[in-house]
C-alpha cells in the first residue's frame, strides 16, 4: 500500500532539517580482533613428548617414565599415535581395576585381562593400578610392576599415564595390536 500525500507531505517536515553527516569527522574506529588463542599446554605437552622420543634409543623399546607419569611406545608407534593416547582420544573398550590386590593376584587378572581383550580383538582398554597412598611409605606397588608386564606383552604396543578424569597417574590407557 502507497502512502498517502499527507503522509508524505508529514514526512518531508519532518527531515527537512536533516543533513548527511560528514565521514570524515563522525566515524568510529573498528575495533582490532583480539588475538586467537594458543594452545599453549598442548604444546608444551607436544614438546616434552618429542624431547623423551629424541633421547631414547629408537631401536630399544621405548619406556619412558618422567615424574609419576608412565609412558610406553614400542618402535614405529607414530607421535601422534602417542599423544592422542596420552589425551585420552581412543574409545576405551573395557577397563581393569586392580586395587587392593597382591602382587601375584594382580599379576593373574592383568593376563587373564588382557588374554579376554585380545580375543575381543580391542584395541583399547584401561587399567587402574592406582597411585600407592594405601601402601607401605605411600609408595605404588603395582603401579612399576604393571608397567613392566604391559611392556613384556607382544599386543601391547603403547601405553599411557590417563588423565584425571579416568584416574590420573593411577591408571594407564593400554593401545592394543589388532588382529589375531
Amino acid at each position: 500500500m502507497d502512502p498517502s500525500d499527507e503522509d508524505r507531505a508529514a514526512f518531508h517536515a519532518a527531515i527537512r532539517d536533516v543533513r548527511p553527516l560528514r565521514h570524515d569527522r563522525n566515524t568510529v574506529p573498528l575495533r582490532k580482533h583480539p588475538p586467537r588463542p594458543e594452545p599453549v599446554q598442548a604444546r608444551r605437552d607436544e614438546l616434552a613428548v618429542l624431547a623423551e622420543m629424541a633421547l631414547a634409543d629408537p631401536s630399544a623399546v621405548e619406556e619412558l617414565e618422567y615424574g609419576e607419569e608412565l609412558l610406553f611406545a614400542r618402535p614405529g608407534v607414530q607421535r601422534t599415535t602417542l599423544r592422542r593416547l596420552r589425551r585420552g582420544e581412543f574409545a576405551q573398550q573395557a577397563a581393569l581395576d586392580l586395587h587392593g590386590l597382591t602382587v601375584p593376584a594382580a599379576k593373574a587378572e592383568l593376563v587373564a585381562f588382557l588374554n579376554q581383550c585380545r580375543a575381543r580383538d580391542y584395541a583399547c582398554v584401561r587399567i587402574v593400578h592406582g597411585k600407592g597412598h594405601g601402601s607401605p611409605g605411600r609408595l605404588p606397588i603395582l603401579k612399576p610392576k604393571v608397567a613392566h608386564w604391559l611392556a613384556q606383552r607382544q599386543e601391547v604396543i603403547a601405553y599411557a599415564s590417563a588423565r584425571p578424569v579416568d584416574g590420573g597417574t593411577g591408571a594407564v590407557y593400554v593401545l592394543l595390536r589388532r588382529g589375531r
